[in-house]
């Protein structure tokens, strides 16, 4: 089983990237984040038509997270009860999505960017990262034997050499003491860094910012990981990064980050039509479940 994360920075704009890199890829499951399009305007039939099904979550033209499955994709859920909102008055964004794929739990999960040290967003970051820390256990709690997935873009660079320069982050976010522990409290219930084994630092990143020409100058950051449960990492047997989706016109900042596991499973027909969920209580489309 192939899992893939991304930061694609816009689905709308990188759409015809994204149905390649599945294809030649060969990817099974896909999480996808910072989609920027609404639930409405979301393009299912392109997925569909390459025999992906599609769970997804936006609001609005910022934030946003999907799934892609060609292995199954059921009891899909938004989020967890104890997120919490940002602004005045607290809104839920679109940054956590999760369903059952061939039996692994897989999580898409856009961790809030935090701005800055002395902005709320830092604080929101932080209070954002600790529910998904106890939900995150009391998932291992109720089953050690589960097989969860935490893929996204985390916005953390948990150490030095995670980043190209930690002098020229001085006093930014990413690199503070408090989101890294944020980070190792994850590492700590239970979920392990999955890819690091296979792709040892430094000088191994996932981002690159598009000023500066920090990409060509290998400038970047490690922020994007696959944080897998006990049960699902010792099934992992390779682990890459692909930077050629970086290079070239209309690429995003990201670069996705893909896992192997040892498991075999069968790639399922898409059925036409949609099937209407409950999710968190609110109603969702998702195409081609069943």
């Amino acid at each position: 089983m192939r899992i893939a994360t991304w930061n694609v920075n816009s689905l709308r704009a990188r759409l015809d990237r994204v149905i390649a890199f599945l294809q030649r890829a060969d990817v099974d499951v896909l999480a996808l984040q910072e989609t920027k399009v609404d639930d409405a305007r979301f393009p299912y039939e392109r997925f569909t038509e390459v025999g992906y099904q599609v769970a997804r979550h936006g609001l609005s033209q910022w934030n946003g997270v999907a799934l892609v499955s060609r292995v199954g994709l059921e009891a899909v859920q938004t989020g967890w009860p104890e997120r919490p909102g940002f602004g005045d008055p607290a809104v839920q964004e679109a940054r956590a999505l999760g369903a059952i794929c061939a039996g692994v739990t897989v999580w898409s999960l856009y961790v809030p960017n935090g701005r800055a040290v002395d902005d709320p967003h830092y604080r929101y970051k932080l209070a954002w990262l600790a529910t998904l820390r106890d939900h995150a256990a009391a998932g291992l709690a109720a089953d050690p034997d589960a097989r969860i997935v935490l893929c996204g873009d985390f916005n953390i660079a948990p150490t030095d050499e995670d980043v190209w320069d930690i002098d020229f982050f001085a006093g930014a976010t990413h690199v503070t003491e408090p989101e890294r522990a944020a980070f190792a409290a994850l590492v700590e219930a239970g979920y392990a860094d999955v890819v690091r084994p296979h792709l040892p630092g430094p000088g191994v990143y996932t981002y690159w910012d598009y000023q500066q020409l920090r990409f060509p100058r290998r400038e970047g950051m490690r922020i994007d990981f696959l944080l897998a449960s006990p049960a699902l990492a010792r099934t992992v047997t390779d682990a890459r990064i692909d930077r050629d989706e970086r290079k070239g016109k209309g690429a995003s900042d990201h670069a996705p980050v893909i896992i192997d596991t040892a498991d075999q499973v069968p790639v399922l027909p898409v059925p036409d039509g949609a099937a209407v969920v409950e999710v968190d209580g609110a109603t969702s489309t998702v195409r081609g479940l069943w």
